[in-house]
């Protein structure tokens, strides 16, 4: 994948186990393995010179244990703690880990503990001003148990749906539902690309085809469909206004 949105690493002295995190890792498409190591010693060495967003941590190690580790590396770098011992996880919540990991690992928890880590990213990300997400171009959303990437030059429009969304994309496809709000879509998506013309509307600029009295044209440039009339709302008219005055000055 282009851009991978985290880099994470993995730190477990399991052979096992090492391995399994890896193939979760290599499956997921918002990660990137930055490395494994299968002792605390070995990534902290490692560490000083290979830049990580996130770690998958076993806590009961020989030598440095997990615990130890996590309080020496970078307070930027999210942790998920990986281990037997259920009797760890207050003392991993009290090093501000983002989740914890009982083995045997499932895919579907560890994808589930990555998607928080990557929802906490992008929540920081969105708070610097300028910034769009956590990827350049796409961003992802939660749809059921998978994360979805969703790029911009797919969508043609969003449509709120009280605390859902739908993000209908180009082609034939079924639209992306996700438990998100409009506020934080609006938030990841480019200004110079969509324009909000409604409460419960966003669209792609340069898929509309017409503009109506009350409402637009969108239409799918890739595909014969018939172009799909979104409703304005009242408060938006005014923005869609210039923006159409702009278009038709350049």
């Amino acid at each position: 994948m282009e851009n991978p949105v985290l880099r994470c690493a993995i730190v477990d002295d399991e052979p096992l186990a090492l391995s399994l995190m890896v193939s979760y890792v290599r499956k997921t498409p918002f990660l990137s393995l930055a490395g494994a190591y299968s002792s605390a010693v070995e990534a902290l060495g490692a560490f000083r010179t290979v830049p990580v967003d996130l770690v998958f941590l076993d806590i009961q190690m020989p030598e440095l244990d997990g615990l130890d580790f996590s309080r020496m590396i970078d307070k930027s770098v999210k942790i998920v703690f990986t281990t037997a011992f259920d009797r760890y996880a207050i003392d991993g919540y009290k090093v501000n880990a983002v989740d914890y990991l009982l083995k045997p690992i499932s895919y579907k928890d560890f994808l589930e503990a990555a998607g928080r880590v990557l929802e906490r990213m992008g929540e920081s990300r969105e708070a610097v001003p300028g910034a769009l997400s956590v990827a350049r171009n796409s961003f992802f959303v939660k749809s059921e148990y998978r994360y979805i990437q969703i790029y911009f030059d797919e969508i043609l429009y969003v449509e709120g749906l009280k605390d859902y969304v739908k993000i209908y994309l180009s082609g034939t496809r079924e639209p992306v539902l996700s438990h998100i709000s409009m506020k934080a879509v609006e938030a990841r998506l480019p200004a110079s690309e969509f324009i909000r013309i409604h409460r419960s509307f966003i669209v792609r600029k340069d898929r509309i085809r017409s503009i109506e009295r009350s409402g637009v044209v969108v239409c799918d440039a890739n595909a014969s469909m018939e172009g799909r009339r979104i409703p304005v709302g009242e408060n938006y008219r005014e923005q869609l206004r210039r923006f159409m005055e702009g278009r038709m000055s350049e």
